[in-house]
């Protein structure tokens, strides 16, 4: 991951991006403003660390940045919860191209991190913490924004992809062309994923069957971008992906049991400046998520199973940028912002069998209005402040808050950082009015969950052997409360607001440049996450993470880039080999090293060869369910 961070692409970011200000990020304030004055804790994988380090899907990408634990509870493609800071999979807001992209038919209103392909995306941002005082519900952990590819400024067409093959039958495709004619630019291009996979169930499960879960997925893009009048553009975006996988049952292989997950989101966005200083925008976009998971009885199991979930989003939002005056020898760049944000959501899903079939046809209309300011005091103090009412038909309006704070001291090389907010996340349309059988109805009456939190840190560039920035060292402690969670009640009969939990952890993070060909990466993780009532440990939130990378040119046009992940021991529900319950409460941790070896043969044309968990290591993220074995591939990759 690159120091240089872009996070939280307001409407009007395309504008200030043609600028190419250098150094310059977009921040949770929606203001442009160099790196070294951003007050939350962010991070960005940029599509050179992709390409670099081989990552496949969203859950990859993610695993080494410092706060967040993803755990898989299958093959490619299955579902895969994301933990940031400990708190709960639903309270991450997930944006693709800044649109909401949790999934509204899911139960909890969540994100299926293992499912996104990224040969179409040029950069995500990660923000860990609150950020509900600027993207509403489920912003409560952290946010991430997924940027889509861009075309290129100075060619009519450009002419990409890349091909590659290798073990359990793992073929990989992409490919596209992209360009700017005139006042117009345009991109188009398609991807494909499939392999035969690995058995996800233990070995140690008895009776054990083995039976590979196998994955197939396409995904295609276009973007078309038309520039009428210099600082303005109309842009329009639709996406689409598919996926097919193979699926097991509770603790036991099932070769009958498959997925289908489709998704299609497009939007049209229109931005300008006005008088130098005032930048509006306007989005509107739609979004559908279908998916189909089906069972049929065979010789192992009778079991069967045809659950349908879908779900729609149609969103309209207004952002505003203002620059503001200097305020003498006291304050400058200064900037307000402010907007309107329009969501309705829809959920018509089936599930289970009887008698314990659970259904919901529901939707919800939910308004926000946001502001947000920032002003830099006497040369080296940032200061932030922002704030947004959400009204969601039902439950009334949800009031959150964030401020922040930088101060610079450039004779130490470092900056101190320091933020305070709040963040809620709306009860899911299931949770709401959902139903189960004969005797669970889901309550309308359900209050938002609600998060206070802050945190301190800051970062240090130590210079050594005539480099100023030989290491960059960062630091973040972080604290955070909640009420209001949502669980069933004692009796099973409908959801309360009846939990608290608290939640404390430090982030580290090191970069060494040991010289120009060599730049080495650590992360280091520690988090406490209690239920607030019994003191006891959160579920799959475990203590300890770390994760070390690096990349090394010992040659021209040669990179190498090794990862290594290690996950401490986690709190779970523990079944022993018969699919009983233990006496144990914990999983065990487990470390895995990925490679990737590219060979840059000409300008343009790249081969590769990339592994992931090189030592075939089969531990169990959440119990019941062990990682994927070695993969290997070889490819090459090419821009004409």
């Amino acid at each position: 991951m690159r120091r240089i961070l872009l996070v939280f692409t307001a409407l009007s970011a395309p504008v200030w991006a043609q600028q190419a200000i250098p150094d310059t990020i977009v921040t949770g304030t929606r203001v442009p403003v160099a790196m070294e004055r951003v007050p939350a804790a962010t991070s960005i994988i940029t599509r050179a660390d992709i390409e670099d380090f081989g990552y496949r899907t969203l859950a990859d990408a993610l695993a080494t940045v410092p706060g967040v634990r993803v755990v898989p509870q299958g093959g490619p493609g299955a579902l895969t919860s994301g933990f940031f800071r400990g708190t709960n999979s639903r309270h991450v807001q997930v944006l693709i191209d800044g649109i909401a992209a949790n999934d509204p038919s899911d139960p909890n209103n969540a994100f299926n991190f293992g499912s996104l392909m990224l040969a179409g995306v040029e950069r995500i941002e990660v923000l860990r913490g609150p950020a509900s005082a600027l993207y509403g519900s489920s912003a409560i952990g952290g946010v991430v924004n997924i940027v889509t590819r861009r075309a290129p400024a100075d060619k009519q067409a450009e002419v990409f992809g890349s091909v590659a093959g290798g073990n359990q039958n793992t073929f990989r495709a992409d490919g596209g062309v992209s360009g700017t004619v005139g006042d117009f630019d345009y991109l188009a291009m398609g991807q494909s994923l499939s392999t035969s996979g690995y058995n996800i169930t233990p070995q140690r499960m008895q009776p054990h069957r083995p039976e590979r879960d196998g994955y197939r997925g396409v995904a295609s893009s276009m973007r078309l971008g038309w520039n009428p009048l210099p600082n303005t553009r109309i842009e329009g975006t639709l996406r689409f992906q598919q996926s097919n996988f193979g699926l097991d049952g509770f603790l036991s292989d099932d070769p009958n049991y498959s997925a289908e997950e489709r998704r299609w989101a497009g939007q049209i966005r229109g931005e300008t400046r006005l008088f130098d200083a005032w930048t509006t925008g306007l989005r509107v976009g739609v979004s559908n998520d279908r998916r189909r998971y089906a069972n049929q009885a065979d010789n192992f199991s009778s079991a069967t199973a045809y659950d349908l979930y879908r779900g729609n989003r149609n969103v309209v939002d207004w952002g505003n940028q203002v620059r503001l005056p200097d305020l003498g020898g006291w304050g400058g760049d200064g900037a307000l912002g402010f907007g309107y944000n329009y969501v309705h959501e829809t959920s018509n899903s089936a599930s289970g069998s009887a008698p314990y079939r659970s259904s919901v046809n529901a939707s919800q209309d939910s308004h926000a209005g946001f502001v947000n300011l920032q002003y830099r005091v006497l040369q080296r103090l940032d200061l932030s402040a922002g704030g947004r009412v959400d009204n969601t038909a039902g439950f009334g309006g949800a009031a959150t808050y964030r401020l922040g704070a930088v101060y610079e001291l450039p004779e130490y090389r470092a900056r101190l950082r320091s933020a305070l907010g709040t963040g809620f996340a709306a009860p899911s349309l299931f949770q709401r009015y959902g139903i189960t059988g004969s005797g669970f109805r889901g309550n309308p009456n359900l209050l938002p969950e609600r998060s206070s939190s802050w945190e301190v840190g800051g970062d240090m560039d130590i210079p050594a052997f005539g480099q100023p920035r030989f290491l960059t060292a960062t630091a973040t402690y972080f604290q955070s409360w909640f009420r209001n969670l949502i669980n069933a009640n004692g009796s099973f009969t409908s959801y309360v607001n009846v939990e608290r939990a608290n939640i404390q952890g430090v982030e580290l993070g090191l970069t060494a440049r040991v010289s120009p060909y060599v730049e080495l990466r650590g992360a280091y993780t520690w988090t406490l996450a209690l239920d607030s009532a019994t003191h006891s440990r959160l579920l799959r939130r475990p203590e300890n993470l770390w994760s070390l990378s690096g990349r090394i040119t010992p040659i021209p046009r040669l990179t190498i880039a090794p990862e290594i992940l290690f996950v401490g021991r986690s709190p779970d529900y523990v079944y022993d080999n018969l699919g009983q319950f233990s006496q144990a409460t914990q999983v065990k941790g487990g470390t895995t090293a990925n490679l990737v070896v590219s060979y840059r043969v000409q300008e343009r044309i790249s081969v590769f060869m990339e592994a992931r968990n090189l030592g075939n290591i089969r531990y169990e993220p959440t119990s019941g369910y062990v990682i994927p074995g070695t993969t290997i591939l070889f490819g090459t990759r090419f821009t004409l």
